[in-house]
């Protein structure tokens, strides 16, 4: 007996390549902080680069938010839209508490 199962299509399917772009972007970024503390660098240097990648991490997190809130919840059977919503916002309030 043969299943056809396909995978749930995510909010950010249609922007999927340029999302792995990004983070293969931050990637790099990463490696160069830690090139920089094999060279022990000036440490202002450094954390001005933590600085830089915290922030490229919360811009690809605030739109995988948004693609979550748009496409998971708002398209959320109404039975489920709850449930999603404090899913949606249990992950707002753990980015939050960051630091």
């Amino acid at each position: 007996m043969m299943t056809n199962e396909t995978t749930p299509t995510r909010g950010y399917s249609a922007s999927k390549d340029q999302l792995i772009k990004r983070l293969r972007r931050i990637e790099g970024q990463v490696g160069g902080i830690e090139r920089m503390v094999a060279e022990e660098r000036y440490c202002i240097d450094v954390l001005t680069q933590i600085s830089a990648v915290q922030a490229a991490l919360d811009k690809v997190a605030l739109g995988l938010l948004d693609d979550h809130a748009h496409h998971c919840v708002m398209g959320a059977q109404d039975n489920d839209r709850d449930a999603k919503t404090d899913e949606l916002m249990a992950a707002v309030g753990r980015l939050m508490r960051r630091g």
